[in-house]
């Protein structure tokens, strides 16, 4: 029976109802296990999380893996072209969790345009005609009519994007991989969009993609998200703008160091500011429905090239397994 490493517990994909391939010898260990090293020198492949530190090339050195598969679309856990140069398979799980993001994205931004954050404390606190008042005098906004901004028009992007045009929003997006007369440059985008959301990988080109001066084109009452990874908008700019109300609002799912550390500018922010600010604890894509989807191609990945003998599919460092 071929080994396999799983760097989450079973039970997360006996929760979901995937039943994991019996004809595996499947081992669960932590990341920083000191049998994991030891471990890889026999088992052909390692499953991980998405989401976490980066695992060292260093550990793959001398092991038996030809196959990393991962549990969800980003792979920036690995160098994969590291890994590539000792003959490794990288493989993810693209555009699983594009309707549970997608999902996320509108309502967390219903949510800011409605001025929700805050109107259960006031109304606690006794404010109801007060806090009433506010948000009508704000100007309350729904979806339909606005202009959202789309940065990364992969599997995601598009379901985000299909999403908020369903709901009356006029959609414009800027992808640099898609060779499309229908997509515009960075800055129009930015310049023209009331809600701004980000979808691309964390690659050398998009580390610090928005920073100070994307967000000073965009409108003052514009609303950015990112539900993609951490590193791609640079926070401490961010936390400034929204502290000079130079941005509407912003919803944040990811950071550039997850736990966030105490000092991180968005956790500091003072309480009108951050009434403008969503945080979520990089949960975008994450449920019920989208995990099973996910846990189930991820195995059925593994068992295809450990079993079957196939290819792999959805390598992203152009080895074949």
């Amino acid at each position: 029976m071929p080994d396999v490493i799983c760097l989450r517990p079973l039970e997360d994909f006996a929760n979901e109802g995937v039943t994991l391939p019996e004809a595996l010898n499947i081992r669960a260990l932590e990341p920083e296990s000191q049998e994991l090293a030891e471990a890889m020198r026999s088992a052909e492949a390692l499953v991980m999380p998405a989401v976490g530190p980066a695992l060292e090339t260093g550990l793959f050195a001398g092991s038996a893996i030809r196959l990393v598969q991962v549990t969800g679309a980003g792979i920036d856990r690995l160098d994969g072209a590291a890994l590539a140069g000792l003959g490794i398979a990288v493989a993810s799980i693209p555009g699983r969790s594009a309707l549970a993001v997608a999902e996320y994205v509108v309502a967390t931004v219903s949510t800011l345009l409605r001025f929700l954050p805050g109107s259960t404390a006031a109304i606690r606190a006794g404010d109801y005609v007060d806090i009433r008042g506010r948000m009508i005098r704000c100007g309350l906004n729904q979806l339909a009519g606005l202009t959202v901004g789309v940065v990364g028009f992969g599997i995601i992007g598009q379901a985000t994007a299909r999403q908020c045009s369903e709901l009356g929003a006029k959609v414009i997006f800027c992808d640099p991989a898609i060779e499309s007369g229908d997509g515009v440059e960075l800055g129009e985008l930015l310049a023209r969009a009331d809600i701004v959301t980000l979808h691309v990988p964390l690659q050398d080109g998009t580390r610090g993609l928005i920073g100070a001066a994307e967000i000073g084109l965009m409108n003052p009452g514009a609303i950015l998200v990112n539900a993609a990874r951490g590193g791609i908008v640079d926070e401490a700019a961010l936390a400034e703008a929204l502290e000079a109300g130079r941005i509407g609002g912003a919803v944040v799912d990811v950071y550039s160091t997850e736990p966030p550390a105490p000092d991180n500018p968005l956790l500091t922010l003072s309480a009108v500011a951050a009434q403008r600010l969503i945080l979520t604890p990089h949960i975008a894509g994450v449920t019920r429905q989208a995990w099973a989807s996910l846990f189930a191609e991820a195995w059925n990945n593994v068992a295809r090239v450990l079993l079957q003998g196939e290819p792999a599919c959805h390598v992203t460092n152009g080895v074949a397994a």
